[in-house]
């Protein structure tokens, strides 16, 4: 079964989205596990401190390296399988094919992270893997990771209903997703394409992989020059 073990200072932040719909049915029915850890249960002294002022100056503040170790230690037996994600902006982009492999393993552990980041000797020295979502910066890792939680469990056997559902989606196949259409057969002045109506599976199949090619490099260029 894929476990996702969530090491966050806001632990009620989950299962959030990922309690809903296709996620949430998959958690109900068993299909992959969350729990979460609150990093703070190993803080230090009264107030369960967690943080402390960079070292060299700066603003803001920085989780501390012992107070993460000691969650990360606590909550993770020392052969456990499961790849350490850090949700971080200067981590390596999250892809799909990324998405695949960890679908297809045991599950995750993710850390999130706050305020400035978190202390690099506890990345180096609990092997954490820094993942990002994107160019951009978010107040926590939380979101980000409920986003990288979500693309992986909708990959778990018996999540989605059929999983051809998944097969020709943007990223699957190298290229955007091609457009899709449905009922009226007209809408506002714009009809269906006929191809699509024609029950010609072959003509249907080269439409599409036109689109999406059409698409993809009007868009996304940078896709069509990856190997």
């Amino acid at each position: 079964m894929f476990r996702a073990s969530i090491f966050t200072l806001y632990p009620d932040f989950f299962p959030g989205p990922l309690g809903q719909s296709l996620s949430g049915d998959g958690l109900a029915r068993g299909l992959w596990a969350l729990e979460t850890r609150q990093i703070r249960d190993h803080g230090l002294g009264r107030h369960k401190s967690v943080d402390d002022t960079p070292a060299g100056g700066g603003p803001g503040m920085v989780i501390r390296a012992d107070v993460l170790a000691a969650s990360l230690d606590a909550g993770l037996l020392p052969d456990d399988p499961r790849p350490r994600l850090l949700m971080s902006p200067r981590g390596r982009p999250l892809t799909q094919a990324r998405v695949r492999d960890l679908a297809q393993g045991p599950g995750v552990a993710i850390v999130c992270g706050r305020f400035e980041g978190v202390d690099e000797r506890v990345i180096e020295a609990r092997g954490l893997e820094e993942v990002s979502i994107g160019d951009y910066v978010l107040s926590g890792g939380e979101l980000a990771a409920m986003v990288l939680l979500d693309a992986c469990v909708r990959l778990i056997p018996g999540v989605m209903g059929k999983l051809e559902s998944g097969a020709d989606e943007s990223f699957e196949s190298g290229l955007l997703e091609y457009p899709h259409y449905t009922r009226p057969r007209e809408f506002e002045g714009r009809p269906i394409p006929e191809v699509l109506l024609s029950g010609d599976h072959a003509k249907i199949a080269a439409w599409r992989r036109a689109q999406a090619q059409a698409i993809t490099l009007a868009r996304r260029p940078d896709l069509l020059k990856r190997p």
